[in-house]
């Protein structure tokens, strides 16, 4: 069992990357394969011209300083890390 996150994506042509983030949706404590029964729930909902982005939620990093392993949601930006540079610098 493990924690799930899809990203939908719609894409939008006046935008320079095309596409635009349009939804977040975390599934707690399910195995894979249900996982991708929910992605195909989610196509469904969302059909053509979308773009669904399955993700581990949660991932391991390395704190820049103390050298101690931690875990973080993948989406974690730079500034707030304690496995980037930039996080220490402020």
């Amino acid at each position: 069992m493990a924690d799930y996150t899809f990203l939908v994506y719609k894409f939008d042509g006046r935008y320079k990357a095309k596409e635009v983030k349009i939804d977040t949706i975390d599934f707690k404590g399910v195995s894979c394969g249900e996982a991708m029964e929910k992605r195909k729930e989610l196509e469904k909902k969302y059909p053509i011209g979308y773009r669904i982005v399955m993700h581990g939620t949660w991932v391991t990093r390395t704190n820049l300083l103390s050298g101690l392993e931690y875990t973080e949601r993948f989406d974690t930006p730079a500034h707030c890390s304690p496995a980037s540079e930039s996080y220490w610098s402020m």
